[in-house]
């Protein structure tokens, strides 16, 4: 499409070059050949006049094909089946039992006893007997032997044993695969090339333009004067100029290039890894305890104590 357009723009750009080298070349023959004289002037006209210039313009229609294209938007209809949701409200009746107080009265006539305290004022003298506590206070000795507590303050040394942890290094071997690399060197062919510009003469069109012959001076019979009479026209076939036209061409190259690759090879080393190992050695340990120690010692006592005696008193009430 776009080298279409390009060979449709360089068409025109040839044809209006094209009638501007045609009008040129007739506006030089014209003023070299006659020069402007008045259309009705004849071999037998009366007043002298000189040379007339005509000057004729044709152009030439050629068509040509254009292509484009052309993206037309087209609206088509189409039924899709959608699904709306809508909130629908519902009521349902639902029976249930309920208990509901029902208050009543009632009168119940119940029947019981009751003391009345009645009370009378007497006097009557009642001897009695009562016994008088009298407390005499005496001292005896009573050995009697009570342990004592007494605390001392005792150190003693336990013997424990402790699994002390002891670390050793070791070593271990181990196979691994490392990839090593390998370097080399390759010969390529390289594909490339350069641009070069040429140069191409493309001939004008031939065009179809009008050249009036050269005219001649006639003696006017009436007055006895000279008038020039042009000559007549006629169509000539006159090639255009030819243009030069620069366009570049890639040129294309293939040459050899050496280039380092790298290969990388699979290969197996052992090395060997450290690794510590941890065993639980016993050692004998000594801790200092400290505690208390109750001892009961015995210590002799003497209590004293009281006697009551009961001795009878009269009263009266």
């Amino acid at each position: 499409m776009k080298t279409l357009w390009l060979s449709c723009l360089l068409a025109l750009v040839t044809s209006v070059t094209s009638v501007s080298t045609a009008d040129a070349a007739f506006r030089g023959l014209a003023s070299s050949n006659c020069t402007s004289c008045d259309t009705s002037c004849e071999p037998s006209c009366a007043a002298p006049c000189g040379p007339r210039l005509v000057k004729d313009v044709i152009y030439e229609k050629k068509e040509f094909t254009c292509y484009k294209t052309v993206c037309e938007k087209v609206v088509e209809q189409k039924q899709v089946d959608c699904v709306r949701y809508e909130k629908e409200h519902s009521f349902k009746e639902v029976e249930y039992t309920v208990s509901k107080p029902v208050w009543e009265t009632h009168s119940k006539t119940v029947n019981y006893t009751v003391c009345k305290p009645v009370w009378e004022t007497r006097t009557k003298e009642i001897p009695y007997t009562v016994m008088k506590p009298v407390y005499e206070t005496k001292t005896r000795e009573v050995c009697r032997t009570v342990c004592k507590p007494v605390w001392e303050t005792v150190t003693k040394e336990i013997p424990y044993t402790v699994c002390k942890p002891v670390y050793e290094t070791r070593e271990r071997e181990v196979c691994k695969t490392v990839c090593k690399p390998v370097h080399y060197t390759k010969t390529v062919k390289v594909c490339g090339g350069h641009w070069e510009t040429q140069t191409c003469e493309i001939p004008g069109k031939v065009i179809t333009k009008c050249v009036r012959e050269p005219g001649c001076w006639v003696n006017n019979g009436c007055t006895g004067d000279r008038c020039y009479v042009p000559g007549e026209m006629k169509k000539v076939q006159v090639q255009c100029p030819s243009k030069t036209v620069c366009k570049k061409v890639w040129v294309p190259e293939v040459c050899e290039k050496e280039i380092q690759c790298v290969r990388y090879e699979r290969e197996t080393v052992i090395e060997k890894r450290p690794y510590k190992v941890c065993k639980m050695v016993p050692e004998q340990r000594v801790k200092t305890c400290t505690y208390k120690v109750c001892k009961m010692v015995p210590e002799q006592r003497v209590r004293t104590y009281q006697v009551c005696k009961m001795v009878p008193e009269q009263r009266v009430r």
